[in-house]
């Protein structure tokens, strides 16, 4: 399989395209982070390819999307896993600047994404594209208002583009469920630890994203045992 990911330099993203190359498929990722992607190259040669890439920039995503659908073959799977955190506060506290940002990547970063990416699954009729959406993208919790907010659009989004493809194609907002990451460190930190970590995550996620098809299509989907 061909599988293209945003956010790999750490966290899920990171964890999900190790254990994807450990199961023989082809990882074409991208992130923000110059030095981690360079480790990336390092360890994984060529099919696997990394870029540096904020996906809050549409052109940047455009010349990676090209580098990547170069010879007309698309990934199999689009995994728009890119994502940051608020500040912890009201959302009274939250400034326009935080806030901006974290719509260009928690949203905007997605479009952009999809944008340069579906029209090529969609003229060959085939391809998943998985948008991680949060346990915050079906419930709310306080001083997190702007993630939540981003994860409900995510949700939206993706059920939106559900109806609009055509059939041999799923889109599918992903709740990862609860994991031990810096992000969930950032707004509980003294219960985050009791959670699994990403990669013991990506040993289920992997196999869990590689079985969604177009039956699941549209529909809210959570990785089996880690939703609470």
């Amino acid at each position: 399989m061909k599988i293209a990911i945003t956010g790999v330099t750490r966290g899920l993203g990171r964890a999900l395209a190790e254990e994807f190359i450990r199961g023989g498929h082809t990882v074409l990722g991208c992130g923000r982070s110059g030095e981690a992607i360079f480790d990336l190259r390092l360890t994984h040669a060529s099919p696997h390819d990394f870029s540096v890439v904020d996906v809050a920039l549409d052109s940047k995503v455009a010349i990676w999307a090209a580098k990547v659908l170069e010879n007309e073959c698309p990934p199999d799977f689009l995994i728009n896993n890119a994502g940051v955190m608020n500040r912890l506060a009201p959302l009274w506290e939250q400034d326009d600047r935080e806030f901006t940002k974290l719509v260009d990547v928690n949203i905007r970063g997605v479009q952009n994404v999809i944008r340069h990416f579906v029209p090529a699954m969609v003229a060959r009729k085939k391809g998943v594209i998985v948008n991680l959406s949060s346990g915050w993208g079906r419930s709310v919790s306080p001083e997190v208002a702007p993630y939540c907010m981003s994860k409900w659009a995510i949700e939206g989004l993706t059920k939106a583009l559900a109806a609009e493809l055509p059939p041999g194609l799923a889109a599918v907002p992903l709740n990862p469920g609860v994991i031990d990451t810096d992000m969930l460190r950032a707004c509980w930190a003294d219960g985050a630890s009791a959670h699994p970590k990403a990669d013991q995550w990506a040993k289920v996620a992997a196999p869990f994203i590689l079985k969604l098809g177009s039956k699941h299509n549209g529909q809210s989907m959570t990785v089996g045992g880690f939703d609470d």
